[in-house]
């Protein structure tokens, strides 16, 4: 504790971003800064190529100082935290207006009208050729390897390095980072967003083998990771697939055009009823097959989840989450 009060005087940080040593110091010395919005440590974290569980699990279990916090979010990027990319973070903190990450959109193709007639209706679509064929492949091979899977020994895909669960903890490796610069997944979210001052997340991927006796499906099933609570604002979610995912092969689900109606919805829930029990009962979700290198970008009102695996090949997937430096959400939580 007393590193955190001799850190809490310090004016200068080594990368030069002072809502860092905020969004610090109310994670290790609780009431001593006012809390940043929800949007600005989003983009922080974002912008720094942090994972949020990951950022929050080292700062409460380490109580680190400052200057091992900013330490050890150099040590995350191996070093390579470049210059441009602060400095690009540092602006759009400050209020400027910042470009894409990955350089000018203005010949990238992305969708079509026709595609972005269909998340009007259906608060969904998919970015076909989201990132190359060889790239998800890439990819796909990253995670067999950090699971120290066979993808054609059927048996290593129940070892216990994955554990009864379809999350993959690999945030870093090349093949996934070069996939979340990928013009195409920009452009696309740039059109859906309006704007292209767009930071991506540092998520993890997914496998989610064929079901077994002794291993079932654990989930996660129909949910939304939104609050309920209006105002509803737009925010998006994506999962990008590194190989072919057919309907019934643990296939992303959710609940077509339901960004349209939930609100109607909400209010005709039963009294004494939660709207996730409610729509456990009487939702059905749609299983979205898609190509290698295709990804599924969905309006987070959406009610969706995983599938069961009942298929012959596991399904390999990448998280990934684009936002806007400062958007419009809502604080209270409802589930």
């Amino acid at each position: 504790m007393e590193a955190v009060r001799r850190t809490m005087v310090e004016t200068a940080t080594s990368l030069g971003i002072e809502e860092l040593h905020t969004y610090w110091a109310c994670q290790c010395a609780p009431g001593s800064a006012a809390p940043l919005p929800q949007d600005v440590v989003k983009t922080l974290l974002a912008g720094l190529r942090l994972n949020v569980l990951e950022t929050l699990r080292y700062l409460h279990q380490q109580q680190p100082s400052f200057a091992q916090f900013e330490a050890w979010i150099g040590e995350c990027n191996g070093g390579e935290l470049k210059e441009d990319s602060l400095d690009r973070l540092r602006r759009a903190l400050a209020g400027e207006a910042v470009g894409a990450e990955v350089g000018n959109l203005d010949h990238v193709e992305g969708l079509s009208a026709d595609d972005l007639a269909h998340w009007d209706e259906h608060g969904y679509v998919i970015l076909r050729n989201a990132i190359s064929p060889q790239a998800a492949e890439t990819a796909e091979r990253a995670i067999y390897d950090f699971l120290g899977m066979d993808r054609d020994d059927t048996e290593s895909w129940y070892r216990a390095s994955l554990g009864h669960s379809i999350w993959v903890p690999l945030l870093r490796h090349p093949a996934l980072v070069a996939n979340r610069l990928s013009p195409r997944i920009h452009k696309a979210h740039a059109q859906l967003w309006g704007r292209e001052d767009l930071w991506v997340t540092i998520d993890q991927g997914g496998f989610n083998p064929p079901e077994r006796n002794n291993w079932l499906f654990p989930g996660p099933h129909l949910h939304w990771d939104a609050t309920l609570a209006e105002p509803h604002c737009l925010e998006l979610q994506g999962i990008l697939y590194l190989a072919d995912v057919a309907e019934d092969q643990g296939a992303f689900s959710c609940v077509p055009g339901f960004h349209r109606t939930l609100k109607q919805w909400l209010k005709s829930l039963p009294e004494g009823v939660t709207a996730q029990d409610h729509a456990h009962r009487t939702l059905t979700m749609k299983p979205i097959a898609a190509k290698r290198g295709d990804m599924i970008i969905w309006h987070h009102l959406l009610p969706h989840g995983s599938s069961p695996n009942r298929a012959q090949r596991p399904r390999v997937v990448q998280y990934m989450s684009l936002r806007p430096t400062r958007f419009a959400y809502t604080e209270e939580w409802k589930a």
